[in-house]
């Protein structure tokens, strides 16, 4: 399969980036957390508010398992890489590309952390969770690419670790 696939933490720039990769190589683009709110039919925060951050996680593995894509950009959940089985079915997609961002960009850009339907306990915040992560997006990405740029200059970093340029 030829689909690249976008991991890291909320805020990296994963369905931003992805779209504009998806224009520049010609590819559909599918956003996860999209189809996870399409597949519950009720927003990520809404989900997260009545079931729990673990149910958001357990809907968003079976979303990610059955995805059926080729010559497509997958921007995913930034909760993504806490199942394996997602993770074996990016990598039977194609490549899995990490969007890491530093602290201060990611706060910067999420704002409020609570609204915007992150899946995590209640109390942790935003170092907590990216020490948590990290080392899982590290774990399962083919490509490591800085996303603290402009967009435009990721899109070009990205193509060029995946040698599209």
């Amino acid at each position: 399969m030829n689909c690249i696939s976008l991991i890291g933490m909320p805020g990296a720039g994963k369905s931003t980036i992805g779209v504009l990769l998806a224009k520049s190589l010609g590819y559909d683009f599918v956003d996860t957390d999209l189809l996870i709110q399409v597949y519950a039919r009720r927003t990520l925060p809404t989900i997260i508010a009545e079931d729990g951050f673990m149910a958001l996680r357990e809907i968003e593995a079976t979303v990610i398992s059955a995805l059926q894509s080729s010559n497509t950009v997958i921007a995913t959940g930034g909760s993504a890489v806490y199942s394996a089985p997602s993770m074996k079915r990016l990598a039977l997609l194609g490549e899995i590309v990490y969007l890491r961002a530093r602290r201060v960009t990611l706060q910067h850009r999420i704002g409020d952390f609570r609204a915007r339907g992150i899946a995590a306990a209640p109390a942790t915040t935003l170092d907590q969770l990216m020490a948590e992560r990290t080392p899982l997006y590290e774990r399962y990405a083919t490509h490591s690419v800085d996303a603290d740029q402009h967009s435009e200059r990721v899109v070009q970093t990205v193509l060029a670790a995946l040698h599209k340029i």
